[in-house]
């Protein structure tokens, strides 16, 4: 649905983006993490041809953003940065202009849609008197009149209170399951990527340093945080046991691995050893060791 290749972009002679790559299937769910900076509104704003590759391409279900933008764009609903409405009219109001900027105005559609984002009660209502949750609701029922086939969101749950942040979750998931929607958002909250995303690409200084299964992010070898000195022991004795340092004072070491045989070693090797935790790695985990790894 839709394909990404080799996107590159330079602000004021630095990179924002070097050679960005990915593709998202039809009706799937995919995410692009990374820290604020990394490059990924940059990667929505060009999908969106509100920015200007400066190399590279995007195709939306094999039309050329870049060649024929409105063709493109015509299966493409988005919330990109933060919402723009008229405060001085309702949201009503604000969905018939902006909605009407690009096509036709259909009411019926439009209270279908609004019902199903519940705005109902206050969509007579300025849209000075709504809450931040209103408006992104209001900005989702506006990307979602024109019928997409997909959805381009940009932090969609950013500033929302864990219950707006449910209800978004559990919104998107119902679309893809019953319409298939195609979704594209970008995130810096890994546990929406976690409860949302079928894939995810990690997108680190506007380089992608990881795609694949958020499954796949996931590491349940056994984990352990040890603290021990002499470094030099600690890292002979884990070595020996095929351990794998990360971040910290953290250690991975093979399934199987038995705790006590490790710390039973480092003793008998002489190391002074102060904590021996067991630790689950976390997506958060696999995330900084992805990230840190690009760095080095």
């Amino acid at each position: 649905m839709l394909s990404v290749k080799n996107l590159t972009k330079k602000f004021a002679g630095k990179d924002a983006l070097k050679g960005v790559s990915f593709e998202v299937a039809r009706g799937e769910i995919y995410g692009l993490l990374g820290h604020n900076g990394a490059g990924k509104s940059t990667t929505l704003g060009i999908i969106l041809s509100m920015v200007a590759a400066g190399s590279g391409e995007v195709l939306i279900d094999g039309v050329s953003v870049q060649k024929n933008p409105r063709k493109a764009l015509q299966k493409v609903g988005s919330i990109f940065e933060s919402p723009a409405f008229y405060d001085y009219m309702s949201g009503w109001e604000n969905l018939r202009v902006l909605v009407g900027l690009s096509g036709a105005f259909d009411a019926e559609k439009a209270r279908e849609v609004v019902e199903r984002v519940g705005l109902t009660e206050r969509i007579g209502s300025k849209v000075s008197a709504y809450s931040h949750g209103m408006r992104q609701r209001l900005a989702l029922a506006q990307a979602l009149l024109p019928e997409p086939e997909i959805l381009l969101l940009d932090e969609p749950t950013d500033g929302l209170d864990p219950e707006g942040i449910k209800w978004f979750r559990d919104f998107i998931l119902s679309l893809r399951k019953e319409r298939g929607m195609t979704v594209l958002f970008n995130s810096h909250l890994l546990s929406e990527v976690e409860q949302m995303c079928d894939r995810v690409s990690i997108i680190r200084a506007g380089e992608l340093v990881y795609e694949g299964e958020v499954n796949d992010l996931r590491d349940d070898r056994p984990g352990l945080k040890i603290t021990a000195t002499p470094s030099s022991i600690l890292n002979e004795v884990a070595g020996r046991f095929q351990g794998e340092q990360m971040p910290g004072d953290r250690w991975v070491f093979p399934e199987g691995t038995a705790v006590s045989e490790v710390v039973s070693s480092l003793v008998q090797a002489g190391a002074e050893v102060s904590e021996v935790t067991p630790l689950r790695r976390s997506l958060e985990d696999v995330y900084l060791e992805h990230s840190s790894q690009n760095q080095a």
